[in-house]
């Protein structure tokens, strides 16, 4: 064994002996109480540290119920206790989940009730993209506070689209997806293409032409009634052309909805908050904005039979109007009859007001006199006279009334007797029809040889036509 090994195993038993043992050895350290050089150790490490960026592999990710996050950053040589609490975690764009690379800015501190070393984060952004994506926030950031990201802006897609327009590379693999589904889709809808390169430091002018010239388009000819702007997937930074401010602005301008479909599902991109819908894959977009053929023939054929349905409940309701209307005309007699009870209603309705009006009027007059006795001699007989008066000028009023009524109802009846067919082939009259049903009244209708049907105030006659004339010209 070692010289130092052989003090270390000496010593070490004499250091924690108990009272009352052997004497402590003169050389050996002060003994600290733990929870002080817990404290010491953290004071250190908050001097000789702070503040501190580690970057790490997520572990044992874990949100309490307090909203603070707890979770382990590992490497291949070590790992670290992390602690994100909530009011940073609240506030972090990054959603922390095991197998994520991060950086993460925060202090070093112990954990005295368990002597842990921990990390206790402030900020966490992706590792190996930390600028581009923080970039990406402040941008993001920027555009919202101008409101194209609102809600209220969004506009819902056509659900029949005249055109549609497709923003992307010629050499893009997005545009082989795009052609294939709306080919399979909508084979008879136009597509126009604006080709413009979707990656590079040119990309994001050369987009911005390509969206002018759809535009113009637009108002010029009408035509695309929607667009897509479409790429495949790649990094942060190959998609880079869509975060670009400038065009951003420009999707946010368009007079037309617009679908953006960049990247795989997972990708965002600036562009994607602007447009109208954001679609998971440019092969979705196309899909959202390009109803099947078959669902319209289908939606065709519904819209086909409802409309014949409800011409056929048309046509039969116009035919039950015609059958009342037709039953009416041809019994005038039941249109006097109602005529002459609705008369007999209103007579009755008459009688009854008049009655009820002439009972209260007597029953005022009588409380009127019983007021009137009570009140001084001379004034009751002056007043009881007027009330006669008054009394006779209403029997008389109300008597004129009736007779007029009376009198009304007797024109009425006396027209209605004129108006009955019956009482005018009673005066002498005949009502004469052709062999098709039909009333003669020109002579002219008829040829010699017609059989003609003449009806009398008592039967019928056959007839036939031997010689027509024809009154002279007035």
């Amino acid at each position: 064994m070692p010289a130092t090994d052989r003090a270390a195993a000496l010593t070490f038993p004499q250091a924690f002996a108990p009272r009352g043992g052997a004497a402590a050895d003169p050389d050996d350290p002060p003994a600290w109480p733990v929870g002080a050089l817990v404290a010491a150790v953290a004071d250190a490490l908050r001097a000789r540290f702070n503040p501190v960026r580690v970057a790490g592999e997520v572990a044992g990710c874990q949100r309490a119920a307090s909203g603070h996050v707890y979770f382990t950053l590992k490497d291949e040589q070590g790992q670290l206790r992390c602690a994100l609490f909530r009011r940073a975690a609240e506030a972090s764009p990054v959603a922390l989940r095991d197998g994520l690379r991060i950086e993460a800015l925060g202090r070093l501190d112990v954990y005295a009730p368990r002597g842990d070393l921990q990390l206790i984060v402030e900020r966490v952004r992706l590792a190996g993209q930390g600028a581009l994506y923080e970039a990406f926030l402040r941008l993001k950031a920027q555009l919202a506070a101008e409101g194209l990201f609102d809600a209220a802006r969004k506009r819902p897609l056509p659900p029949y689209p005249t055109s549609i327009g497709v923003v992307t590379s010629l050499e893009a693999a997005a545009l082989r997806d795009v052609a294939t589904t709306l080919a399979r889709r909508v084979p008879h809808l136009p597509v126009w293409l604006y080709p413009a390169p979707v990656q590079g430091v040119e990309a994001p002018a050369r987009l911005c032409a390509a969206l002018q010239r759809a535009y113009d388009d637009h108002r010029r000819l009408g035509r695309p009634s929607v667009l897509l702007v479409v790429r495949g997937g790649g990094s942060l930074e190959d998609l880079w052309a869509f975060n670009d401010p400038a065009l951003v602005r420009l999707l946010a301008r368009a007079p037309m909805p617009v679908v953006v479909g960049v990247g795989h599902e997972t990708d965002f991109t600036l562009a994607d908050f602007v447009a109208d819908l954001r679609a998971p894959t440019p092969t979705a977009a196309a899909e959202l904005c390009a109803p099947a053929a078959e669902a319209l023939r289908t939606a065709l054929a519904r819209w086909q039979e409802r409309a014949t349905a409800a011409l056929w409940r048309r046509l039969d309701t116009a035919a039950q109007r015609l059958d009342r209307v037709a039953q009416r005309l041809g019994r005038p007699s039941a249109v006097t009859g109602r005529e002459r009870a609705r008369l007999q209603t209103l007579e009755h309705r008459m009688q009854r007001a008049a009655a009820l009006r002439t009972e209260r009027v007597r029953q005022q007059l009588e409380r009127l006199a019983f007021a009137w006795r009570a009140a001084a001699q001379r004034e009751t007989e002056r007043r009881g006279e007027r009330l006669a008066r008054l009394a006779d000028a209403w029997q008389a009023a109300t008597s004129s009334a009736i007779d007029t009524q009376w009198q009304r109802l007797a024109r009425a009846q006396t027209q209605l007797a004129l108006l009955d067919p019956q009482r005018v082939v009673q005066r002498g009259y005949a009502l004469v029809t052709d062999a098709a049903g039909h009333v003669l009244t020109d002579a002219r209708r008829t040829r010699p040889g017609d059989a003609l049907h003449v009806t009398l105030a008592a039967g019928r006659l056959d007839a036939r036509v031997e010689t027509v004339h024809l009154d002279p010209p007035h």
